[in-house]
């Protein structure tokens, strides 16, 4: 049987922090890649803390996860990686069984599932729920987008984009740029509009400034260099750090400073934002606990057999480093 002491190892933590986290201590305070690379070795070795040796709770629902996106796209989004982790771990924590689906919406739900978590889809476009107002039957829970007719947990990415543009122009700026992405097929990244609509009402935004490819690094490098070829802002909203990764390579290659040259501020604090150069400014996005969020929702949604549709908003912050 595995020990601590081979998970301390392991993980190049304390003794002491691994069994604070095994055993769910509140009180503790670690990042979010620790933790998960904790529970991920203590689950390779098949650990289990004394209170789980001792009692194993039935299992009170399964729960299935559906993802509207390839799950190679969470190699290149932190992101999503992070909602999806905090699903797990808070399955795990209560001891929900869970079941994963990628892009994967014609695939009818398994037999046996008590609720379903939808994650960066809107609830309408997957068919094999056959979501239709009142006929549907079974208890959903969307994160990353807001529905009236169902429990959603989301980040306010219009709030976001006005909070962006309020502080560029408190800096000064009276034309500001976006650069952005799209997935392959959909409506425009609710960013984007809301960047636009916001912008255009304090006269600081046009579309000629609006850059949009994919949400990769590489599109964000193309995006960069495509603009650095015009007459660009000076300041930019970029709508993910991956992007802003690739937008960082271009102006560096361009001899442009930052932000003495060009300030910019992205959106989600991945943990690489802090050791590029120079440092994003960034919002972070507290996506690991819409993911656990979304499992409580959807657990009282059940026991409490509640109609009426939840929604939760979790706040954003504005991390101010090297860029602005």
């Amino acid at each position: 049987m595995a020990t601590l002491k081979e998970i301390a190892q392991q993980a190049g933590v304390s003794l002491s922090t691994v069994s604070r986290v095994l055993n769910d201590d509140p009180s503790i305070s670690v990042k979010a890649e620790t933790r998960h690379a904790i529970f991920e070795i203590a689950e390779k070795l098949q650990y289990r803390t004394t209170r789980s040796r001792k009692e194993t709770p039935a299992t009170s629902y399964q729960f299935l996860a559906r993802f509207g996106y390839p799950e190679a796209v969470e190699i290149n989004d932190p992101y999503y990686l992070s909602i999806r982790y905090g699903i797990e771990l808070q399955c795990k924590k209560v001891n929900i069984q869970l079941t994963r689906q990628y892009d994967a919406f014609e695939q009818p739900v398994p037999d046996g599932i008590d609720g379903v978590i939808l994650v960066g889809v809107r609830p309408e476009n997957d068919s094999a729920l056959k979501i239709t107002g009142k006929k549907n039957t079974l208890p959903i829970v969307c994160v990353d987008y807001q529905h009236d007719e169902f429990d959603c947990v989301y980040t306010d990415l219009a709030r976001i984009c006005q909070h962006a543009i309020d502080y560029f122009m408190q800096q000064g700026h009276q034309r500001i740029g976006f650069i952005g992405g799209q997935d392959a097929g959909k409506t425009i990244d609710v960013r984007e509009s809301a960047f636009l609509e916001y912008g255009r009402s304090r006269k600081v935004v046009n579309a000629g400034d609006i850059y949009r490819g994919d949400f990769s690094s590489a599109s964000g490098y193309r995006l960069a260099k495509q603009m650095l070829e015009e007459e660009y802002p000076k300041a930019f909203l970029v709508a993910s750090d991956s992007i802003a990764i690739g937008v960082l390579r271009a102006l560096h290659e361009s001899n442009i400073r930052i932000p003495e040259d060009l300030s910019m501020i992205s959106i989600n604090d991945i943990p690489t934002a802090r050791f590029t150069f120079p440092p994003l400014s960034t919002f972070r996005l507290e996506s690991e606990l819409m993911g656990i969020q979304a499992v409580n929702l959807l657990s009282d949604q059940i026991r409490d057999e509640r109609r009426i549709p939840l929604c939760m908003t979790i706040p954003a912050t504005l991390k101010h480093r090297g860029t602005t």
